[in-house]
């Protein structure tokens, strides 16, 4: 079978949901075009921005992809089979990823522009509000380590292609660097030239190739420059992408939030573009060669992955479901929004977006063998072996496909990585008052900072020997991304029943609260209580991430009961919606 029967008929199901259900969503939340947003009426050009949807929808498509469409699918894939993998892909983004970025997004602008925890406080309680911030911190430091150390992996080393050419780690660092270059020009030629947007777009956009086919030829290799080896070299790497998100973080949004965003999501299309073409291209010209090969369904349970339910669900966040979104939603997406309407686009659009992007990263599972040593390798490696299998069928080489792949990765990531610091910021402040210069600082310095912990520490498996620490996090980061998307949910959940009191919110919201919840708890459970037996019998952990498991899972609970409560009592509906 033709990976083209399973792409192209599931790019249709995505298409056909957001002109359906999308519109459906638009309707029953009321978008006004005529009502003015918290981006207008705060205006101040540093947080609060109104920006054209055709830029917010790239800045906000490059923030939410990050690494999770690209690493989930392609571990969940390999561990189960694509079929379930696809299934919970495009059931998980239409009626419940989706639902939850659009609703997050229109629920933060109904508000001010304030995040969903602000949402919380106000139709729940002051306590829920404080445990919900505390919630989001912990998971904003999970996925900065993640997506850290998976991203400074990409910068060592050197990757040997099926014809004998390789791509270097340091190559892909110093095109990396220069890309993060670029948009800080542009924001500059934007804002002071007054360049107007398809121009910049133009001038910039193929700078980003040229940063990519460069950067083979003047490698940055850090652990040759230093003279250490791969591991430090890739420690090393961490510590100074942790210092670019403290530095990032602080920069006003039209520097380089705004710019980056825009140019990422374009390059972010150029390669969804790229691999459907070369998908078509290797279909009608070279037979064979985008033939599924991989097994459809594997097993229930897998020694690496655990069991199918819940695993499957809290592994494939991104690119079904993901917390993740509801934080850039409310955070700084919101803050950006020039009309209502555009929320349908940017929040449901995205999503399904996404979910093509997580199908395309399957689709690199898909081609291999079983037995291929390829399943063994980082998921971020499969994904560019892949892209660059596909671009090379319209005629791009190898090596230029492989590295575009690996820029597309790192374009995710540095999105999402100094987003995640700045939101840590917000909270910071919203947790201390502290809202000044020194507030600023010492909440970016803290979300970065803490990090900075797990990464220099060496993580081992059950059996004793050292592992990534991306490996390590994963499925922690999974379980608490998804529990967050189900209390973001359950925030939104109380807040439209106690202002519309209609039925649909139970099935638009309720349900997929109660499937989230279920399904991350559970497999929450799985990984962190294990962690507190050995064959003795009761132990402590020396390692803190079971223990951050035992608080997300008290924090998750207190919350569930203050929801309960509310939602109990009999009252009337507040200040309806519109």
């Amino acid at each position: 079978m033709s990976l083209l029967t399973v792409l192209l008929p599931s790019g249709l199901v995505l298409l056909v949901a957001y002109l359906l259900y999308g519109t459906l969503l638009a309707r029953l939340f009321k978008l006004d075009r005529n009502t003015p947003t918290p981006a207008v009426t705060l205006r101040d050009d540093i947080d609060y921005s109104p920006i054209p949807p055709q830029l917010l929808l790239g800045q906000h498509f490059s923030a939410i992809a990050a690494a999770g469409p690209i690493v989930g699918p392609i571990l969940a894939g390999v561990a189960f089979g694509w079929l379930p993998a696809l299934l919970w892909i495009l059931i998980g983004s239409i009626f419940i990823g989706g639902v939850h970025d659009f609703a997050s997004l229109v629920a933060s602008i109904r508000h001010k522009a304030r995040s969903i925890a602000e949402v919380v406080r106000e139709h729940m309680s002051h306590r829920s509000y404080l445990l919900f911030l505390l919630f989001v911190w912990i998971a904003l430091v999970y996925i900065v380590v993640a997506f850290t150390d998976v991203t400074a992996s990409s910068f060592i080393g050197r990757q040997i292609l099926e014809n004998g050419q390789s791509v270097s780690g340091g190559g892909i660092a110093t095109s990396s660097l220069l890309y993060l270059l670029l948009p800080i020009v542009m924001g500059l030629c934007m804002r002071y030239l007054r360049m107007p947007l398809w121009l910049a777009t133009v001038f910039f956009l193929p700078l980003v190739g040229l940063a990519i086919w460069i950067g083979q030829f003047i490698p940055f290799d850090l652990g040759q420059v230093l003279g250490t080896s791969d591991v430090t070299a890739q420690k090393i790497w961490g510590v100074l992408l942790l210092g670019y998100c403290l530095v990032a973080a602080m920069m006003p949004m039209w520097l380089l939030l705004q710019p980056r965003g825009h140019l990422g999501g374009c390059f972010l299309y150029v390669a969804i573009a790229g691999a459907v073409i070369g998908l078509v291209a290797s279909d009608r010209l070279v037979a064979g060669d985008s033939v599924i090969r991989y097994p459809a369904f594997t097993n229930w349970q897998t020694t690496q992955a655990g069991n199918l339910i819940p695993m499957l669900f809290i592994t494939i966040a991104c690119g079904a479901c993901s917390g993740f979104h509801s934080l850039i939603a409310s955070g700084t997406t919101s803050k950006q929004l020039r009309t209502e309407t555009d929320a349908r686009p940017i929040g449901y659009g995205t999503m399904l977006l996404e979910a093509f992007v997580a199908i395309i990263s399957l689709a690199c599972v898909m081609v291999l063998s079983a037995d291929s040593p390829l399943t063994h390798q980082p998921p971020n490696f499969v994904y560019a072996l892949g892209m660059g299998r596909f671009l090379e069928m319209i005629g791009v080489p190898a090596t230029i496909g492989v590295s575009f792949a690996l820029m597309a990765f790192t374009t995710f990531v540095y999105d999402t990585l100094d987003v995640c610091t700045r939101l840590g910021r917000y909270i910071f402040q919203e947790l201390t008052g502290l809202n000044g210069k020194v507030g600023a600082w010492l909440g970016t310095a803290l979300t970065a900072g803490v990090p900075l912990i797990f990464l220099l520490r060496t993580h081992f498996d059950s059996l004793g020997k050292p592992v990534p620490v991306w490996k390590t996090f994963w499925s922690l980061f999974g379980a608490s991304n998804q529990l967050l998307a189900a209390l973001t949910l359950l925030g939104i959940t109380v807040w439209l029943w106690r202002t519309r009191r209609e039925a649909w919110v139970w099935v638009v919201t309720g349900l997929p609260t109660v499937f989230m919840y279920c399904m991350s708890t559970w497999a929450l459970c799985n990984m962190t209580l294990p962690k507190f037996h050995s064959e003795n019998g009761f132990v402590l952990p020396a390692d803190p991430v079971p223990w951050a498991g035992v608080v997300l899972l008290s924090l998750a609970a207190v919350m569930l009961f203050e929801a309960i409560r509310v939602v109990a009592t009999p009252q009337g509906p507040q200040k309806h919606l519109r």
